[in-house]
């Protein structure tokens, strides 16, 4: 092919870090800022153009996939004096590439990439989200971009794709979830053992975290079209909050304190999070983070405005929660060994519909399927006591993050406190003085919903 009729475009960055994020090395940003990125017809070759911000000179990178389908670096040029200089490299480079007709570039690697979406177990274990995910057009943006992720993703115990088409499927999307969040922060990933889920490191800190969640009982099967249970008045309400919600966190928190990781050799002496999200019921996380947070510092808040229309927030605190026969004590911090765990992660938005959001906005997805997410937001406003409302429709133009809406809730009685530093796009909530002291990005949603509509003709 004659390089001429080779076409090179500019890409999206949305559009690349779906495609190649998992392979960035998080070294590069220590002394290169990306400028722009770029690829052929087919996007089997892939350019960035970045700054080195030692020499203040450019450098061009050309990536192509391996035999396990994960972009890999092929080519590159350094102490390329002006941008344009460094264009013109890039783009010839990238079209000689594609001259050679090859696709597949190998690393010499044995292939290992992981296929989430071939059946392994009968359609009759499957789980019904899966099921969903997998063949319905609705999810194909969902799936698109998981897919973009699996070549890298590391397989600890050998039995990720089983458990994700079967009984596993709420915690084996949560622990990709955590996996894209941490690859965005640009964090150094360790896997390599089988406890905690991960081992994150940056400027000479680590942190290890552990992936878990609210489960499903097995009598509360998932129903697309539930009936209201009539269990909804004020009263009814107020003790799922206070009392139920609690409970049900306490459950697998307080498994995993029992699991006593801070004495793995690999552990000690670092900060220890746990990650949780809450699958216990249809659309369950929509509403049951205050449950969350009254339980781990063993307070809730009520609130009223002085004679000046300010408003004022006064802690409660909370000796135990209860339901029937079964009580717990409150304040998860302040249990024994919990001065080991220094933080518990947080979102409402580790699900399907993240996935197909930000595959959909990074231009993967079906053109017969519409999306719109709607939901409610932090309001900044010093005396707001309802949150905002927010709603769009999710296209290209879109810029949601995987951190979004994430909470990390840090211990106050930590043996070992986590750097904020290594986790800056993300809520931060901190217990003081009977308060909790909340530092917020601009855009957090609590909650949201996402409906597709598909288009008929």
């Amino acid at each position: 092919m004659v390089s001429n009729e080779i076409k090179i475009s500019a890409l999206d960055e949305k559009r690349f870090n779906a495609l190649a994020a998992h392979s960035r090395s998080p070294a590069a940003a220590y002394i290169s800022r990306e400028l722009s990125w770029f690829a052929n017809d087919d996007e089997s070759i892939l350019g960035i153009l970045l700054l080195d911000t030692i020499d203040d000179d450019y450098v061009a990178i050309i990536m192509a996939r391996d035999e396990n389908a994960a972009y890999r670096t092929i080519d590159l040029k350094t102490s390329l004096v002006t941008e344009e200089e460094a264009i013109t490299w890039l783009h010839g480079a990238m079209k000689w590439h594609t001259g050679t007709g090859k696709k597949i570039f190998s690393q010499g690697e044995p292939g290992n990439k992981i296929d989430l979406f071939e059946p392994i177990v009968s359609i009759q274990k499957q789980h019904p989200y899966f099921t969903r995910l997998a063949k319905e057009e609705a999810f194909l943006s969902a799936r698109s971009i998981i897919n973009e992720m699996m070549p890298h993703f590391v397989d600890i115990d050998g039995n990720f794709v089983e458990q994700f088409q079967s009984t596993g499927f709420d915690a084996r999307l949560w622990e990709l979830y955590i996996n894209s969040y941490l690859v965005e922060e640009q964090l150094f990933i360790d896997r390599t053992k089988n406890a905690p889920d991960f081992m994150v490191t940056k400027y000479g800190k680590t942190v290890a975290i552990e992936a878990v969640i609210v489960g499903r009982k097995k009598e509360n099967s998932i129903s697309f079209f539930k009936e209201p249970s009539g269990q909804n008045t004020p009263t009814d309400i107020f003790e799922e909050h206070q009392e139920a919600m609690p409970i049900r966190f306490g459950s697998p928190l307080y498994s995993k304190l029992m699991k006593k990781y801070w004495e793995l050799p690999h552990v000690a002496g670092n900060p220890i999070v746990f990650a949780i999200a809450d699958f216990h019921d249809d659309q369950s996380m929509l509403w049951s983070s205050t449950a969350l947070i009254n339980y781990l510092y063993g307070v809730r808040h009520e609130h009223h405005f002085d004679d000046n229309g300010e408003l004022v927030i006064e802690p409660i605190q909370i000796e135990t929660h209860k339901v029937g026969g079964k009580e717990i004590p409150s304040g998860y911090f302040f249990q024994p060994n919990s001065e080991n765990i220094s933080a518990i992660l947080f979102s409402a938005s580790g699900t399907i519909s993240k996935f197909n959001r930000l595959g959909r906005q990074a231009g993967f997805g079906s053109p017969n399927v519409m999306m719109y997410r709607m939901g409610t937001r932090h309001d900044h406003n010093p005396n707001a006591t309802l949150p905002k409302v927010f709603r769009y429709q999710v296209t290209e133009e879109s810029e949601e993050l995987w951190g979004e809406g994430l909470s990390m809730f840090h211990n106050p009685n930590a043996n070992y406190p986590v750097p904020e530093e290594l986790f800056p796009s993300i809520a931060h909530h901190r217990f003081e003085d009977g308060q909790i002291i909340s530092m917020l990005p601009e855009f957090h949603p609590y909650a949201s919903h996402t409906l597709n509509m598909k288009l008929t003709k």
